[in-house]
């Protein structure tokens, strides 16, 4: 369980983050902040690029430099976009995350702006995994 004083810690992170966005084609910009099990705070901002495919979103950005760190034990994930309420990681930032855990909360603000929490197996129920032979 994450307590309220560690999810608004985490949000303001993201808020700092977003501001670092590189969005200059979508204009949407978005900020993620990741806490690990030993209290640190990883943060990422997108960086977008004019191929599309090599943009990056927070989530991930957040995810590598945390792993880039040694950290692979994560708690919770707190995501905000510049005026936009309602999203939760793409698709591809679920993937991600899976590698690592299933019970990692995601936090966001609902269409409301009030925070939600969903545990990554829930809003992912069914990642990709490779079998091996």
């Amino acid at each position: 369980m994450i307590k309220k004083r560690e999810v608004r810690k985490l949000f303001q992170a993201a808020k700092e983050a977003v501001e670092f966005a590189y969005a200059p084609y979508s204009k949407f910009k978005v900020g993620a902040a990741l806490l690990t099990r030993e209290g640190r705070i990883y943060t990422g901002c997108n960086v977008e690029n004019a191929s599309y495919g090599l943009t990056l979103c927070a989530e991930r950005v957040a995810l590598v430099k945390a792993v880039s760190e040694g950290e692979k034990d994560f708690l919770a994930l707190a995501v905000i976009a510049v005026g936009k309420k309602g999203i939760t990681p793409c698709g591809a930032c679920l993937q991600a995350f899976s590698e690592f855990t299933k019970e990692m909360v995601v936090l966001y603000l609902d269409k409301e702006g009030k925070t939600k929490s969903e545990k990554l197996k829930k809003l992912f129920p069914h990642p990709f995994r490779a079998v091996l032979v």
